[in-house]
C-alpha cells in the first residue's frame, strides 16, 4: 500500500506481513472514500474513525491496519527519524529468537537445527512440537539439556491438542526446566481453560495470536485473567499495537509481537526496539518471512546476524526500495 500526501511524502507498507498479503478491493474502496484529504499526522483520529466504521461496512477488525502503517512512515520521514524513534526515542539493537525445526517426532533433526540457530548467535529458541504430552515432555529435557541453562526456551503448542489436565502437566515441566513462556495451549477462545490453567502452573502463559486483529477482545482476556504475555501483530495497526503495549505495561505484562509484521520484518523490528514491555523479535529462519521482500524489490530486509537485528539508517519504518524493479513486478493500480 501507498499513501500519498500533497506535500509529496508517501507512506509504504504491505498490507500484511509474509503470509497475509492482501485487501479486498471494496475494503480498499471503503478507505479511500474515508480518509482522502485527512491530515496524515491525525493518526489517533483516523484509527479511532475506521475502528468506529468497522461495524458498519462488515469488515473484520483490523482490516485498515497497513493504511496506519504507512501513517506511521509518513511521519518517519517527514521529522527525519525512524517509527522507533517516534515511539521512545530509541534505536538500540533488536534481539531475536530462532523459531526452529521440527515437530519433535524426530528429535535429532530439531537438535540439529536449534545448534544451528545458536551457532548463528541467537540466544532464544523456540520449538513447534506437535507431539503427545509425554512424548513432548521428553523432547523438552533434551533440547535443555542440549543447549544448556543460559539460553531462553520457549514452547509454542498451537499444534498440540492438550487436554486440561496434558497442559497442567506440561506447564509445570516448562517451569521446572525454566521455560520462558508456554504459548497457546489452547484454543484461544477457551477462557475458562485458560483461566483455569493459570491458577495451576507457574510457567507465564502467552496467547491471544488467533484475536490480533481485536484489541477490544484483547483487552477483555487479559482484564479476566486470561494469560500472562499477550501476542499482538502489527499488521492491524501499529496504533493500536502501541495503545496495548501502554495499557499492558501499567499492569507489568509483556506484549509480544507475532512474526514479522508488516514490510518483511522491519515493522516489527521498529517496535520491538521500540517497546518497553517485550523481549524478542520473532525470527523464521530461511528467508520464509524477510528475503522474500527481495522478490518485489526490497533491498535490506532486516535479518539478524550474531543474534540480533540493527535498525537501519533510513527514515520511517526503514525499508530501501529498488523502485524500477518493484516496477516490473506491478501488475496494476487500483
Amino acid at each position: 500500500m501507498h499513501v500519498f500526501t500533497d506535500i509529496g511524502l508517501q507512506g509504504v507498507c504491505t498490507i500484511g506481513d509474509a503470509r497475509y498479503t492482501t485487501m479486498t478491493e471494496q475494503a480498499l474502496a471503503y478507505l479511500k472514500y474515508m480518509v482522502i484529504g485527512h491530515d496524515p499526522f491525525q493518526r489517533e483520529h483516523l484509527f479511532d474513525m475506521l475502528s468506529k466504521a468497522t461495524r458498519n461496512i462488515f469488515l473484520p477488525p483490523g482490516w485498515f491496519g497497513s493504511f496506519d502503517n504507512c501513517l506511521w512512515d509518513i511521519e518517519g520521514k517527514f521529522r527525519s527519524r525512524s517509527v522507533a524513534s517516534l515511539i521512545s526515542n530509541n534505536n538500540s539493537p533488536v534481539p531475536a529468537y530462532y523459531n526452529y525445526r521440527g515437530s519433535g517426532t524426530e528429535i535429532k533433526e530439531s537438535i540439529k537445527d536449534a545448534n544451528l540457530g545458536l551457532s548463528k548467535g541467537f540466544k532464544g529458541l523456540k520449538d513447534h512440537f506437535i507431539g503427545k504430552c509425554d512424548d513432548n515432555i521428553a523432547n523438552f529435557r533434551i533440547i535443555r539439556s542440549e543447549v544448556g541453562d543460559n539460553i531462553d526456551l520457549f514452547h509454542d503448542a498451537a499444534g498440540c491438542d492438550y487436554s486440561l489436565d496434558d497442559a497442567i502437566k506440561v506447564g509445570s515441566e516448562l517451569h521446572d526446566l525454566s521455560f520462558k513462556w508456554f504459548e497457546e495451549p489452547f484454543n484461544d477462545r477457551e477462557l475458562g481453560l485458560l483461566k483455569r490453567l493459570r491458577t495451576k502452573v507457574n510457567v507465564p502463559i502467552l496467547a491471544l495470536e488467533t484475536f490480533m486483529n481485536d484489541f477490544i477482545i484483547m483487552r477483555e482476556w487479559v482484564r479476566e485473567g486470561a494469560v500472562d504475555l499477550v501476542r499482538a501483530n502489527a499488521r492491524h495497526g501499529t496504533t493500536g499495537v502501541i495503545r496495548l503495549a501502554k495499557n499492558l505495561e501499567r499492569k507489568n505484562i509483556n506484549i509480544e509481537l507475532n512474526g514479522p509484521g508488516g514490510l518483511f520484518g522491519h515493522v516489527h523490528s521498529q517496535l520491538v526496539s521500540a517497546i518497553t514491555n517485550t523481549s524478542y523479535y520473532e525470527y523464521f529462519p530461511n528467508g520464509s518471512r524477510d528475503l522474500l521482500g527481495k522478490e518485489i524489490g526490497l533491498v535490506n530486509p532486516p535479518i539478524p546476524k550474531n543474534g540480533s537485528i540493527t535498525l537501519p539508517d533510513h527514515f520511517g519504518w526503514g525499508a530501501e526500495w529498488d523502485w524500477k524493479h518493484f516496477e516490473k513486478k506491478r501488475l496494476h493500480i487500483l
